[in-house]
């Protein structure tokens, strides 16, 4: 076989395996709201946490010990990475699309106003603000993280990482008593079916997000980044930069021109 610089992968199970497990998922949700059964979306979720570590544990080993992930390589994987945020994008943008068609023409069926009758607003200046002041926060953090990294400071690179997580994980435990304390629920019109889809998918990514860069940070402690190689913490940086810049159109549009 010639010799070229990519790496060609050998025969793996995840990809297919995985792709099932994820499409438990949503189909488990949907049986959960309409059944109240949760098993198959409790198996999709278990079943994909496990394929996503042990197909994590293979790239790693592919990258840091066998030294597969070459310059050719590494580009192609910044690539993918750039065009799955993308597809992200388009993700959000149909949450956005809908809260937009129904509070720019509210139905009659709403009261013909937003937000519609009956519904309380969070309060804009409170607990949202201190999300995104929190959220802010912690991609200064993973950049200040991103140059130690690139002048070699690994001291520098593990606080600056390990304060990035403890952030993210402060803004899902904020996240979940704004929750707690809201007067609507999913099932409260378009307002609040729109409120908890937007804001819960935003917060199911910065999970994986936090779960994206506890990873980084476990392979900082075992010094599998370097100057000139920490592809896996960039994909990591600039999902959390994404997430970041989501919060921000959430915030402005829902929890501040929407109340």
């Amino acid at each position: 076989m010639p010799r070229t610089p990519f790496h060609l992968v050998e025969f793996s199970p995840w990809p297919l395996l995985g792709s099932f497990s994820i499409f438990c998922m949503p189909v488990g949700l949907v049986y959960m709201v309409r059944g109240g059964d949760p098993s198959l979306l409790i198996l999709g979720t278990v079943a994909t946490t496990v394929i996503a570590a042990i197909w994590w544990r293979d790239v790693v080993r592919e990258a840091t010990f066998q030294g597969h992930h070459a310059t050719y390589v590494a580009t192609g994987l910044k690539m993918g990475v750039g065009l799955f945020i993308v597809s992200e994008i388009c993700f959000f943008f149909a949450f956005f699309w809908a809260y937009f068609h129904s509070s720019l023409s509210p139905a009659i069926e709403v009261g013909s106003t937003w937000p519609p009758v009956g519904i309380t607003t969070l309060e804009t200046f409170q607990v949202p603000l201190l999300n995104t002041c929190v959220l802010l926060l912690s991609g200064v953090s993973v950049t200040w993280t991103h140059h130690s990294i690139e002048e070699g400071s690994h001291k520098s690179a593990v606080q600056g990482l390990s304060l990035t997580v403890a952030l993210g994980v402060y803004f899902l435990f904020l996240q979940y008593g704004e929750y707690s304390e809201t007067s609507f629920s999913l099932a409260d019109s378009v307002y609040g079916s729109s409120f908890f889809m937007a804001t819960g998918f935003h917060g199911m990514h910065v999970t994986v997000g936090a779960v994206f860069l506890s990873v980084c940070l476990l392979r900082l402690f075992f010094l599998h980044f370097d100057k000139s190689h920490h592809v896996g913490f960039l994909a990591a940086a600039w999902y959390w930069h994404f997430v970041d810049v989501v919060w921000l159109f959430l915030y402005v549009s829902i929890y501040w021109w929407g109340s």
